[in-house]
């Protein structure tokens, strides 16, 4: 059984839109059917400057062993940062790759359900769980600009990530986000959060 669930073991077809049926993928081209682990994945995403970076070692602190956390922004670079769709897929296919190892993918970056559900490879995972961490505007705003300058947040970036917060918090119900406010909370609490979050929804 390969690692990467597009292409098929029997004859090195690649799918651009794997066929799945339960834990089951089959070749559109040579019919072969091979089973695969089907996991769920955890996205823990929110703005920029609410706490997800800082939840990253605490969480792969508490889950060594159980899951895998993996930070997004390590693929934001070269090509991808020109195709936000390929960089989504790519993650998508990295996660689905990981889960076929036995442990569940914790994915810490900025996403939203818009952007990975209709993806052709969301059919690799179980479920996607979504956990976002917000903060008052003044908190994110203050911790953004504190952020050493190779960062690059200026004024309009910082705005424009304010605009996302906002919008999350308007919208999550409707998208199954699950919301956590961080503005008040020491990280080790909001680790706690979490953890008890993932732990609920793992297999």
């Amino acid at each position: 059984m390969g690692l990467d669930l597009r292409i098929c073991p029997a004859c090195g077809d690649l799918a651009d839109r794997p066929a799945v049926a339960g834990a089951l993928l089959r070749c559109a081209r040579c019919g072969h059917e091979w089973p695969f682990r089907k996991l769920p994945l955890f996205a823990l995403t929110g703005p920029s400057g609410a706490g997800k970076s800082t939840m990253g070692p605490l969480l792969a602190a508490r889950f060594a062993g159980d899951v895998v956390v993996l930070e997004q922004d390590i693929l934001w670079t070269g090509a991808l940062r020109d195709d936000v769709t390929a960089f989504r897929s790519v993650w998508l296919r990295m996660a689905a790759m990981l889960h076929q190892n036995g442990r569940p993918v914790v994915l810490c970056g900025t996403v939203a359900p818009p952007e990975f559900e209709p993806l052709p490879e969301r059919a690799f995972f179980s479920d996607i769980h979504y956990l976002a961490l917000v903060g008052s505007p003044s908190s994110l705003r203050a911790r953004l600009r504190a952020r050493p300058a190779w960062r690059e947040w200026d004024e309009p970036r910082i705005e424009e990530m304010l605009e996302f917060n906002a919008w999350l918090r308007k919208i999550a119900p409707e998208l199954g986000v699950d919301l956590f406010d961080t503005t008040e909370v020491p990280p080790e609490v909001t680790a706690d959060h979490v953890e008890k979050w993932i732990r609920a929804r793992l297999p």
